[in-house]
């Protein structure tokens, strides 16, 4: 790597929810720019008006956040480089298409949509080996190479739609380096004139991205392979430009795929596998689409982080798998990031969430249950959400499940699980519950080692099984036969609520 700055950018289009490719593209440049002091920039690239989408930015922005990935550099977080947004931008880009014209590096063209399509029709009749506008067929067309300065300047002052294209070198080989992927060889015969600048007055992504990467001193552009087709085309620009002495360094990223390995991973796959592709809930404001969000799942934002970040990397010589942010900043690097695609798994990811919730505290746990206490219409103090989430999060694979697993504590039951019943309750249990009631009713210090050290001598003292006693006095407690120890059961509902329930349970449970 050079000595200079290191300076990446996420720079995503608002035209639709993230999904999980531009999230992990996000991440991988946030950690590589913590991991050499950089600058992680986020920049909108919004030059294509007719793809925009209500509500798409406001949405990566706030993804960033709950993920936990902070922006050195943004429209909203300010930088001497701004604005960063390409539609505020846009004074900027005709004044370096018109340099590339003017450098002979690319052309006016004035072809109609019709006269577009009949070049397609008549290449894809001949068979031809090429076939788009470019090197083998430009000079057939109406541009400004064919039509010659006095015609192409009638044209532009008459106001005729036009767009600006890039002049591909013909029969040039080139070699290009990539971080990921080493060297990548290109023929440019084989490669079309990209479109740079519309007559809109808007520049398309080729143009607008290398303009806006070499302003803003871009060092390192870390995006999806999908782009790298385009990588010829890009140091094309910056060659013609003069700029290859301060050109950024490239690395493609590998696809995520489906988690059966074939294929790209789909917004579609996670709704017919049931898990999400998004980071937060999106609704498509067009079409009032909902898909669901790691974070409204019960995900935890370092949990979704840190399977994000395995996903197609790993840090060497290591079988850790769970990494704080601090050790993912220190550790990362792209030369341990994958070139063959990496599987998405569902299953592996739950598992990631499960280990974070367990080593979560339980008062950073609280904010959650009480949450969804209060969706539940309960409200729960803090001391007493502590405690819960402390008994049942090792039965938690999402902050959810932290009420999920402890309801019982807040509503007595009034059915009983039928399979526990007809597996635990037998003739004999109300006998051996009403003594045990007549036990609990005894005990003062109600706390759960007390209780446990009394009913424990009683059920040896006996002669009975912990299970004959215990399963069926679980079931009135709470339903059904789950939960944490059932002294810390009983402690948490208190002397009063458990004998209730416990006597209810003697007289419904059938």
């Amino acid at each position: 790597m050079s000595n200079r700055e290191v300076r990446v950018r996420f720079a995503p289009s608002p035209t639709g929810g993230l999904h999980l490719g531009g999230v992990r593209t996000a991440l991988f440049n946030y950690l590589f720019a913590r991991k050499n002091n950089g600058k992680f920039i986020l920049r909108i690239e919004d030059t294509d008006q007719t793809r925009f989408v209500p509500g798409a930015e406001e949405y990566i922005i706030k993804s960033l956040e709950w993920i936990g990935l902070d922006v050195d550099e943004s429209d909203l977080k300010g930088g001497e480089y701004g604005p960063y947004k390409q539609s505020n931008r846009k004074h900027l880009y005709r004044q370096y298409a018109e340099q590339l014209v003017n450098d002979g590096f690319a052309y006016y063209a004035f072809d109609t949509p019709e006269e577009l399509e009949d070049m397609r029709k008549k290449l894809e009749a001949e068979k031809a080996s090429v076939q788009s506008y470019g090197p083998a067929t430009r000079m057939t067309m109406k541009n400004s190479l064919t039509l010659g300065n006095e015609k192409t300047q009638e044209l532009l002052n008459s106001g005729v739609q036009y767009v600006v294209r890039f002049k591909m070198p013909e029969n040039e080989k080139l070699v290009l380096k990539d971080i990921i992927r080493g060297e990548i060889s290109a023929d440019t015969s084989l490669l079309d004139d990209k479109v740079l600048f519309k007559s809109d007055g808007m520049p398309t992504y080729h143009l607008a991205n290398i303009v806006d990467d070499h302003l803003m001193k871009i060092s390192h552009v870390i995006r999806g392979e999908e782009w790298l087709p385009s990588l010829p085309l890009h140091y094309l620009l910056y060659r013609s430009f003069g700029w290859l002495d301060t050109m950024p360094e490239f690395a493609h990223l590998p696809l995520i795929l489906k988690p059966d390995g074939k294929g790209k991973l789909s917004k579609r796959d996670g709704d017919r596998l049931g898990f999400p592709v998004f980071p937060l809930d999106w609704t498509d404001p067009k079409t009032g689409e909902h898909s669901k969000g790691y974070k409204e799942t019960g995900y935890l934002p370092q949990a979704f982080m840190n399977m994000m970040a395995l996903l197609g990397w790993n840090p060497g010589n290591t079988t850790q798998e769970i990494f704080t942010k601090e050790e993912l900043c220190s550790l990362f690097t792209l030369e341990h990031v994958n070139k063959s695609g990496s599987k998405f798994d569902p299953e592996k990811n739950k598992w990631f969430n499960k280990q974070y919730i367990e080593q979560t505290s339980n008062e950073i746990l609280a904010e959650y249950f009480i949450e969804d206490a209060k969706n539940a219409g309960f409200e729960v103090n803090k001391e007493k959400a502590s405690v819960l989430c402390g008994l049942v999060k090792d039965r938690a694979h999402f902050t959810h499940d932290l009420w999920l697993q402890s309801e019982y504590f807040f509503k007595a039951p009034t059915e009983y699980n039928s399979a526990n019943v007809k597996k635990f309750w037998k003739e004999d249990s109300p006998e051996l519950l009403s003594k045990s009631v007549e036990i609990l009713k005894g005990i003062d210090d109600f706390t759960s080692k007390n209780m446990e050290n009394i009913v424990s001598e009683w059920i040896n003292s006996n002669g009975l099984s912990f299970g004959k006693v215990l399963n069926p006095m679980r079931l009135a407690l709470a339903g059904e036969c789950k939960g944490p120890h059932i002294f810390d059961i009983l402690e948490q509902l208190g002397k009063q609520e458990s004998i209730k329930r416990i006597e209810d349970g003697i007289k419904n449970i059938k």
